[in-house]
């Protein structure tokens, strides 16, 4: 299968699972487990498939440098891979969030709108979770992370 397919495949994979993560979840509380033991997992499998296929062991010198890491990405297995990465991660951070916000009691219309910055920028989505979450809980540090 071709970097090109797998790529698509896994986008769309992906996207399925945050379409259940938004719409079904609120009402389905097992469906977490579902996305981590189906959807997660199928992209961890990719991704270490990839890497396992294209990555050379000498080129883990290549990650002590910007330089190094762009050379690596001219690769578009290696690109490919990365992206599949991303999309693993940001996933499971949706579902934490997801979870995360049940325990706190705040509200689903409070939570989709960082869900889908976490589907789209990772990180930013993240972040305004995490300030959702302090500004609605008063609380930062104090038992917010399990």
């Amino acid at each position: 299968m071709t970097a090109d397919t797998l790529f698509q495949l896994s986008s769309s994979i992906a996207l399925v699972g945050w379409l259940v993560l938004i719409v079904v979840s609120p009402f389905v509380f097992e469906v977490d487990r579902f996305l981590i033991g189906t959807i997660v997992t199928l992209l961890a499998l990719v991704y270490v498939w990839l890497i396992i296929s294209s990555f050379n062991p000498g080129d883990a010198k290549e990650f002590g440098s910007l330089d190094g890491v762009m050379r690596l990405f001219k690769n578009r297995t290696i690109v490919t891979a990365g992206w599949v990465h991303y999309l693993a991660f940001d996933l499971l951070a949706g579902i934490w969030i997801k979870r995360n916000s049940e325990k706190h009691g705040i509200s689903q219309w409070l939570v989709v709108p960082c869900l889908f910055f976490t589907f789209m920028l990772g990180p930013l989505g993240l972040l305004l979770y995490l300030l959702t979450r302090w500004i609605m809980t008063k609380k930062y540090f104090s038992e917010n992370y399990n």
